[in-house]
């Protein structure tokens, strides 16, 4: 079985971000970047899923130059072989789903993994728009996967209980947080990443003119909560409910 899984690159999310000064963007001076988390979780599936059953898992990632060590993060996890589309343009979801499709296309895996979403924009959308472009069918946040027989069948928590749903391969799934727990890296698996294949791929190349819809107009932080206040009874805490933060 071969398992295409889209890593992207995102800033390390236990850092506070900064803007710039100008609101055009987050500050990514002195930051150091990670694997997106979810993504992990979706190698980690891909992984036990061929340690199982045989096969490959296959990254892919989309951006600068830089992403190749996004990548190699990645394969020190398991996976045998990536793609790095590079591009510095900075692509919305559906841009995104259309990039992934074209590698979809030139490798013809048996299902597709994603993380449920990016911790960096968390837009929670280009997998199902792959699933739409592509034609294929999708279960989202999954948090358990099992395959046979052509198909797969997801578990998802929601709001009421459990969602089970069974999708004929190939498919595009995408992990949630209690899908597994990833594994680390260890230093002979890290140091064996540095040796394997990473295909570099311009977007001409793939005959993809990938163009962004959407345009972030500025970024700001959100306005400073104001200092608590202790009240001496609950008159007065009802009163400033009332007048005060008008809540009542």
């Amino acid at each position: 079985m071969k398992i295409l899984v889209p890593v992207r690159r995102v800033p390390n999310p236990d850092i506070k971000v900064r803007l710039k000064s100008d609101g055009s963007g987050v500050d990514t001076e002195g930051v150091n970047f990670l694997v997106n988390p979810f993504d992990e979780y979706a190698i980690e599936e891909a992984v036990q899923i061929v340690e199982k059953s045989g096969g490959e898992v296959v990254l892919v990632s989309i951006g600068t130059a830089d992403c190749e060590e996004t990548l190699r993060a990645g394969l020190a996890l398991g996976a045998l072989r990536g793609w790095l589309v590079e591009t510095s343009e900075v692509l919305d979801s559906a841009a995104i789903a259309d990039v992934l499709a074209a590698v979809y296309k030139e490798e013809s895996p048996d299902l597709v993994i994603t993380g449920k979403q990016s911790v960096d924009t968390d837009n929670n959308q280009a997998a199902q728009m792959l699933a739409a472009k592509l034609d294929l069918p999708q279960a989202c946040f999954a948090f358990k996967v099992e395959l046979g027989d052509g198909k797969a069948t997801v578990e998802r928590e929601i709001d009421g209980g459990l969602d089970v749903k069974e999708i004929t391969l190939p498919a595009v799934i995408t992990a949630d947080l209690r899908l597994n727990q990833p594994r680390y890296a260890a230093l002979p698996q890290i140091m064996k990443a540095k040796r394997k294949e990473v295909k570099k791929v311009s977007l001409g190349d793939l005959g993809v003119e990938a163009k962004s819809a959407t345009k972030i107009l500025g970024l700001s932080q959100p306005p400073a909560r104001a200092a608590g206040q202790i009240v001496g009874s609950v008159e007065e805490l009802v009163d400033k409910l009332v007048n005060d933060a008008k809540v009542l």
